[in-house]
């Protein structure tokens, strides 16, 4: 037995009206079509679900029984609506957002305050995971929204996912602020040629970075420490164990002891990125933190001053 719901919330506003004619006058229908609609709902129910009499119209138990289901199915549409409309009015539902750890710690924060702040009925929900995680939960829908990040050599070159460029991200050098480059303003990787390096460890990509500038300026690096976050490395240059490489948005928090120096003539840049799966349409919470996401990077951009320490 199939029963379309339409022609049951039909059944429903006959009987509470008492007779075809005037539900037909309260849903703007002819008493004809409401006469057709509901003999057709009693050809998918089987047996006769009104009788007819002088003062109008009264339910056969067959036709009780599925007002009583109607009604219920009136309520949950009209929640559903109701629902729909509080997440299309950022008033409710859930946002997954997906961040690696400089952005973690830089970026992300300045979104997740002001869209907390915004929308508070909006439940956010943020995941931390190395660049493939990141695409994998993004795949699995585990995420809505992902920070990216990419360099010239190594692009993030999927048709799958809608990418949207955020901010240009520079490396630059730390150095112990004892360290006869401490003053500099900026050097050439020509000038660092005699360093000892701190890098990090695990095939990580700023260690990629590091191999590229010294082998384009012409030596190979002598690593004195491998570094498993970019704190540690802050705390082996602090002490002059060695000097390093770092994007800019690890060194948010600088710690003390500390100088950076800019690259010159120009510095290996990574791009910031914000994706989502181009098959998918924005929901209203996605679209507000984009938003927010520009805004914030922005700012970044406009507050970004070469930090200093010691």
């Amino acid at each position: 037995m199939r029963l379309d719901v339409r022609r049951m919330l039909l059944l429903a506003e006959v009987a509470a009206h008492g007779s075809l004619t005037a539900a037909a006058q309260a849903m703007a229908f002819t008493p004809s079509a409401v006469s057709q609609q509901i003999a057709k709902l009693e050809s998918e129910a089987g047996q006769p679900l009104l009788e007819r009499h002088a003062r109008g119209v009264a339910l056969t138990p067959a036709g009780e029984a599925l007002v009583r289901h109607a009604q219920r199915i009136g309520r949950q549409l009209g929640a559903a609506a109701a629902e729909l409309d509080e997440i299309a009015g950022l008033r409710s539902g859930e946002l997954r957002i997906g961040s690696f750890p400089t952005a973690g710690s830089s970026l992300l924060p300045l979104v997740v305050r002001r869209f907390a702040q915004a929308h508070p009925g909006i439940r956010l929900v943020v995941r931390s995971a190395v660049l493939d995680g990141l695409r994998a939960m993004l795949e699995s829908r585990e995420i809505q929204l992902a920070l990216l990040w990419d360099y010239d050599w190594s692009r993030v070159d999927d048709p799958a996912l809608a990418l949207t460029p955020l901010l240009e991200d520079a490396t630059a050098l730390i150095v112990s602020d004892r360290h006869p480059l401490a003053h500099r303003a900026s050097v050439t990787m020509a000038e660092l040629s005699a360093e000892e390096w701190i890098t990090r460890a695990d095939e990580h990509p700023v260690a990629d970075v590091l191999a590229r500038s010294c082998r384009a300026a012409g030596f190979q690096p002598s690593i004195a420490f491998f570094a498993h976050d970019y704190q540690e490395a802050q705390a082996m240059v602090s002490i002059g164990l060695g000097v390093a490489l770092a994007p800019g948005l690890a060194l948010t928090n600088l710690r003390s002891g500390i100088k950076v120096i800019a690259l010159e003539p120009s510095a290996p840049t990574r791009r910031i990125l914000l994706a989502r799966l181009a098959d998918r349409r924005p929901t209203p919470a996605e679209a507000a933190a984009e938003t927010l996401f520009h805004e914030a990077a922005d700012t970044l951009r406009r507050d970004r001053t070469r930090p200093t320490a010691g």
